[in-house]
Order: structure tokens, then sequence, then C-alpha cells
């Protein structure tokens, strides 16, 4: 079994949380991985009290760490919170804010994004939250950059990462997210198989977490996602890809809009780079075959795109993420 790692992962549980993003960050981030042949997260929840009582009186939590464990935390966890417009806890925003000013890496889902705001923290950053309480959000913190209509969020202002979900299946995309940043795509990749979680939802955000094919809501796009992902050696078109589907390349403009939330070039691109990223974590040492293979046709497309959707040249993720020897 993995050991755990050095990397220390602390969730703020407060009276009224959400215990399904509770379920999500234990799941990703608590629950030992054997398959994983890595050391995984070390993760704690925290909270201003030893108890404390989930939404709706649903269940109560007892021997919780104190936000102390917040205070040594290299990444921390904001849930929701079920009503944003009463005030988060005095002691959870200051020690949010004591977790920004030491660097730590701080990640909110759904509404958490109201605790951020209201410690801070977020203040000319981007950011998403929950799109019923967009209006509100914005209304009240006019100093954040809101995109409401993305699934998460990464800011990396100066040096410090800030990340936010917009609800709470949205906390899946980003902790996986997350995953695929710290131990590579193709681990983020087995995350998501063990989850069973096979819809890829590509936001607008750099999302390249391989997983199976989207279930969407028009099942004829599924057969021509498969058939791209088979052939993305080959320079692929949008004529050619709508020509798979049987339908005109605006029809097929709709339909990615409508059910994967992008564009079937930027669907393509993300593909390509998942590929890639999967060959260089694979120890393939050649840049021209991995350029061919992914469909980039040369290493200097590939470097400009993987530095692009990673922030990592090739030499670079081959050395976060390749094999050891």
């Amino acid at each position: 079994m993995p050991q755990q790692s050095s990397h220390r992962v602390a969730m703020v549980v407060d009276h009224g949380s959400n215990p399904f993003e509770m379920g999500v960050a234990t799941e990703l981030f608590g629950l030992r991985r054997p398959e994983l042949d890595r050391p995984w997260y070390e993760f704690t929840l925290a909270a201003p009290s030893p108890e404390v009582t989930m939404h709706l009186g649903m269940f109560t939590l007892s021997g919780v760490a104190g936000l102390d464990a917040v205070d040594a935390a290299d990444t921390v966890i904001v849930p929701n919170r079920p009503d944003p417009q009463v005030p988060a806890h005095p002691e959870v925003v200051a020690s949010i804010r004591r977790a920004a000013q030491r660097g730590a890496r701080l990640m909110s889902f759904c509404t958490g994004a109201f605790t951020l705001a209201e410690a801070g923290v977020l203040d000319g950053r981007r950011a998403t939250t929950h799109w019923r309480w967009a209006a509100e959000f914005t209304a009240r913190y006019p100093e954040v950059r809101l995109e409401p209509d993305i699934l998460f969020v990464e800011d990396v202002t100066a040096g410090t990462v800030v990340l936010t979900a917009a609800g709470s299946a949205a906390a899946l995309d980003l902790g996986l997210h997350l995953i695929q940043r710290d131990h590579g795509a193709e681990v983020a990749n087995a995350v998501s198989r063990r989850l069973v979680f096979a819809g890829q939802r590509d936001g607008g955000q750099r999302q390249f977490v391989a997983r199976p094919v989207p279930a969407v809501p028009d099942t004829s796009l599924a057969p021509v996602l498969e058939w791209a992902r088979a052939n993305l050696d080959r320079a692929l078109t949008v004529a050619e890809l709508a020509d798979r589907a049987a339908t005109s390349a605006a029809t097929l403009h709709r339909r990615f809009r409508a059910e994967l939330g992008t564009t079937p070039l930027s669907w393509l691109t993300t593909e390509r780079v998942t590929l890639a990223c999967l060959l260089i974590e694979r120890g393939e040492p050649r840049l021209d075959h991995i350029a061919s293979a992914s469909g980039f046709g040369t290493a200097a497309n590939l470097r400009a795109q993987l530095r692009r959707h990673t922030g990592l040249s090739p030499s670079e993720y081959r050395r976060r993420f390749g094999p050891t020897l």
C-alpha cells in the first residue's frame, strides 16, 4: 500500500456543510489507493469545534480536528455554505486568511467561493460559483472577476494558486484536475475510472484528464468522439467530424457547445494534449514521435500546445511525471 505523502490537505467543515462535497474530497484525497504505486495525500477534516452538524441535521461529525490543521495544510478546501447571505464563522475566515498569507493552495466547492471572497483572497482574481448565486456574488464582491458559465477556475496570481468549482458535482472535475496537476494525467485517469466518473465536461478550463467517452444527451456524438480519439494522429477537420456525425458543421458546433461546453477544435486539442501527456508519462523519449502520434505534427507545435494547456514544457512535464529509472 502506498504511504501518505507529505502534502497535507485540510477540508474545513462547519455547521450546515454539504456532506456530498465532504464525501467528494474524502474520496479523492483521503481514500487509500493501493492500485497506485506512489504516496498519496494526508487528508484531514477541520472545524471550529470538535462536533459539527451537517446540512439539515442529517448527522453530526465528532472528533473533528481543530483549525490548527488548516494552519499546517498545503492545500485548504472550503465547501459550500447553505446560506451565503449568512456570514462565515469568523475563525474559519481568519484561518483562510492565514493560509493565503503563507502561500497555501486554496480551493472552494460551490458557494464556498463566498467564504474565500469574505476572507479577501479572491480580490482581483478570476473565480466561479454556483449559477444560482452568481448575481448575488457579483453584487457583493465586484472586485472578483466572476466567470459563472464554467465548471471551475484555476487562478495563479503572484505565485499563489486559488481554485473554485461551480457546483457540488463540479467538485469532482476540480478535484481530478488537481490530482492531474500533482500526479499526472495517467494517475488522474486511474482515479477517474475507479470513480466510474465518465463525463468529460470541458467548460473552457485547462481540463485534460483522460476519461471514457462522455455520456451525452444526444448519443449520436458518442461514436464520433470515439472515432476521433482513435484517429488523433490524423489532421482531422471539423468538416470531417461533421461528416462522421451525418450533420452540418454548424450543427456539430451547436451540439458540442450544448453537450460538452466547448468547440470541436478545442475538444480535439484537449484530446491531443491528453494523449501527448500519456505518451510522455509512459516513457516515450522522441518528441517528433509524440507530436506525430498526437496529431500536433511538429515538435515545436507540441511544445507550444503543451505549455499552453499544462503550463509545462515537454522536458519539464517529463521530469515531473515521467517514469522513474
